[in-house]
């Protein structure tokens, strides 16, 4: 049929260069698969495929620079960018991919055909696809769009459905259970009634994919426009025990009080603030996990007047942060990204009550998320609030970003210290050893009470009186720098606090 639907004038001219010499050479060439399906929504596609019957290695001939790495029959055609007319970038070239028409069979670790033969005819290349949206293939010099499967009326009707039998589909590849989720979140369609049957059914053969596509296929549902609808389906369908099930605690653990959902409900609205706001991963994976840790500490406490009772969730953070590391590691996120997501869910329930914190407690909040995070973990108290279908008031927030605007001005940290080990051997005359770490430190816990205290003649003074301290009483005090807990604090915030309106 034509594709009226594609506009040709989208597609860049590297591609089209691709499919004319694959042509002129004697060879069908079509795009096809998820470049077809985003040209017919109007997307700009990010990967652009093409399909041919050119064996891999008379490929290779029609190309200066090629790379063939596989046995999937695959090439991936490399272009430079300066030639392809669109200037120089990031990358030194463009990619396209070239892959011979084929034939699958056997897939006995449910994710990989064990044979590969190449195929004849487009038909023969086109069954093999996964879901009739993926099925299409556009021939760019004919301007012919091959439908075989209804792929057009699919995404027309936004529906995702799988190419003929949906078992066996997925019996070939258990992970495209969760590819139907991802790509349902991304594009906000439906999943067909009989393709959901044959999700529940097949689903147990997720236990035989590698931890990390099942994790990249997470994260593109956790990034997507509609995460809340991913998740909750993945939940209905009985998924998370794959990827998350310390999750499917929280589903009907009531929390009452100011919480109008249960904890899972709580935690998809979360991070669908957190889509909202196109925040990035990391602030998308704390708003997820934040309460993650309630159903394990909710306790039942009676003794509320009149007799009503509440539910009490103390240590959730706590006991939540140890979950997320484990959750992490699991699914083999990076160290950095782990770390960062531990440390925003330890701490989102910091800024509970802007009568009850402190300018000290909030210097010492910064020292525990880092300068670098404080803003984000804003955001996850935010993502928290809206969560339990809240709004911030104005003045809360005003005042809590005054707050942190005044905290980040003082030292919260030894190296902000307006004196060093450096200074400390050459003018003060002092031997290194764990002695300067413990002055250093209660130094800091001075300055986090005071920061007036971060001055050169004060601390000075201080080093000299602290030197006479025995061992033992100045890493007491070092200890208690490190781990000083919360202290109430009435002074005024003071120029900032004007500013901000508070």
């Amino acid at each position: 049929m034509e594709a009226k639907e594609i506009n040709i004038g989208s597609i860049p001219d590297y591609v089209v260069h691709v499919t004319e010499t694959l042509e002129n050479n004697g060879f069908e060439a079509f795009l096809v698969g998820g470049c077809v399906r985003d040209l017919i929504l109007g997307r700009l596609p990010k990967d652009w495929d093409v399909t041919t019957n050119a064996r891999p290695e008379e490929v290779q001939g029609l190309f200066e620079k090629t790379v063939y790495e596989n046995r999937f029959g695959t090439v991936a055609i490399c272009i430079p960018k300066e030639e392809a007319g669109v200037g120089e970038n990031t990358d030194k070239y463009n990619i396209v991919e070239v892959t011979t028409y084929r034939k699958e069979a056997g897939y006995s670790d449910n994710r990989h055909p064990d044979t590969v033969e190449f195929a004849k005819t487009i038909e023969d290349d086109l069954e093999r696809r996964d879901f009739t949206m993926n099925a299409l293939a556009f021939n760019i010099s004919k301007g012919h769009l091959k439908d075989i499967y209804g792929g057009l009326k699919d995404i027309k009707d936004k529906v995702v459905r799988t190419v003929g039998n949906p078992g066996k589909r997925f019996s070939e590849d258990a992970l495209r259970v969760l590819r139907a989720i991802r790509f349902a979140s991304q594009l906000g369609f439906a999943v067909s009634y009989e393709t959901l049957e044959a999700i529940s059914l097949y689903s147990d053969k997720l236990a035989n994919i590698a931890v990390e596509r099942i994790r990249d296929e997470f994260i593109k549902i956790v990034m997507s426009p509609d995460p809340m609808g991913g998740i909750g389906l993945l939940a209905k369908l009985k998924l998370t025990k794959y990827i998350i099930p310390e999750i499917e605690e929280g589903i009907g653990c009531e929390q009452k009080g100011e919480h109008i959902y249960d904890v899972f409900e709580h935690i998809l609205h979360a991070l669908g603030h957190a889509a909202e706001k196109n925040w990035p991963l990391d602030i998308r994976l704390a708003a997820l996990f934040h309460d993650i840790g309630k159903p394990k500490t909710r306790r039942w406490d009676g003794t509320k007047a009149g007799g009503k009772g509440k539910y009490t969730f103390y240590g959730h953070e706590i006991v939540g942060a140890r979950m997320v590391r484990k959750i992490m590691e699991r699914l083999h996120f990076s160290r950095e990204l782990s770390e960062k997501v531990v440390t925003l869910v330890r701490y989102h329930m910091f800024f509970a009550d802007t009568e009850e914190i402190t300018l000290s407690a909030v210097r010492r909040t910064i020292v525990n998320v880092g300068r670098e995070n404080i803003w984000d973990l804003m955001k996850v108290r935010e993502c928290d609030r809206v969560g339990m279908k809240k709004k911030e008031a104005p003045y809360r927030l005003r005042k809590y970003h005054a707050m942190i605007e005044e905290a980040l001005r003082a030292p919260t940290s030894v190296g902000m210290l307006k004196i060093d080990g450096k200074y400390m051997i050459e003018a003060l005359h002092m031997k290194p050893g764990p002695r300067m770490g413990w002055m250093l430190h209660a130094l800091l816990e001075e300055c986090l009470e005071d920061d007036s205290k971060n001055n050169l003649d004060y601390l000075k003074d201080r080093v000299n009186e602290l030197d006479k301290m025995s061992d033992k009483i100045l890493k007491d005090m070092g200890e208690a720098g490190r781990q000083a807990k919360e202290e109430k604090e009435g002074e005024q915030i003071g120029e900032i606090r004007k500013k901000h309106g508070v």
